[in-house]
């Protein structure tokens, strides 16, 4: 397979560095072909703005989403955002590695999605219509590939969990395999979360790098989270709420837009 790895972390020397880099030589030992984003590396520019659209006129209103239509179409989005989509179609799976700062992703990694997923690209496609609502959340440009996170924190594992004080680890994610990776099509991997990694000794870190091995070689196997698709029948369209009577009757938020008994 084709893997591309995204990777935000300022120094290649941290554990999030050693992790990438036992991911990447697991991979290679599989096979497989790696690409590597290193965004700190490469100087990625993480804000959005009229930079990234040289045809837009110079006097007129800046619309991010309508100036990333135009461009797209026009093939004029610049060479760094079209180098990385073109990663992303060569592709087969996609990892974005990063640590959770402020319970997200770091600004640059953001960055790229905003820059990247261009509309017309990864969103803004397909039809609208009482039967469709655009091929997204689980069909779109990236349907048939996949797609996981390696997240490290500096907190316990506990602190983490379905009643520690951050909140579960999988709700915190939600919105990036959610709405960042199942949205344009992806089937999404369970992550893979290191902890407390501010205080690994040389037997963590071995066993640390011993579990992400494991998952690097089962990519091709490792079944999906089962979020429901859009266009299934689960929801109701145009206004997209889960249909009466789907879902564990104690279910609420997130965990709703999960098919208990389906694949993914």
């Amino acid at each position: 397979m084709n893997v591309l790895l995204v990777f935000a972390h300022p120094e290649p020397r941290s554990l999030n560095g050693a992790l990438r880099d036992v991911a990447v030589q697991e991979l290679e030992a599989q096979g497989h072909q790696v690409k590597v984003s290193d965004l700190y590396a490469q100087g990625w520019k993480s804000q959005i703005d009229r930079a990234d659209f040289p045809a837009l006129a110079p006097d007129a209103r800046f619309d991010p989403g309508a100036a990333s239509a135009a461009a797209f179409a026009a093939g004029t989005l610049t060479d760094d955002a079209k180098a990385e989509q073109e990663k992303l179609l060569w592709a087969d799976v996609l990892i974005l590695q990063f640590p959770l700062w402020w319970f997200t992703m770091p600004a640059i990694l953001k960055g790229w999605v905003d820059r990247v997923y261009a509309y017309g690209f990864a969103y803004g496609v397909g039809e609208h219509s009482d039967r469709r609502w655009g091929d997204r959340y689980g069909e779109g440009v990236f349907a048939g590939k996949r797609a996981m996170l390696v997240v490290t924190t500096g907190g316990w594992e506990a602190h983490y969990s379905a009643r520690g004080i951050n909140g579960p680890m999988e709700d915190l994610l939600f919105p990036i395999n959610h709405g960042i990776l199942f949205y344009p099509g992806y089937q999404v991997l369970p992550p893979f979360v290191s902890h407390q990694v501010r205080r690994l000794d040389a037997a963590g870190f071995a066993r640390e790098a011993e579990r992400l091995r494991e998952r690097m070689r089962t990519l091709a196997t490792t079944p999906p989270i089962p979020y429901r698709r859009q266009n299934g029948g689960d929801y109701l369209i145009p206004s997209m709420e889960l249909r009466p009577g789907l879902g564990d009757p104690g279910a609420t938020g997130f965990a709703l837009h999960r098919d208990a008994g389906g694949a993914g």
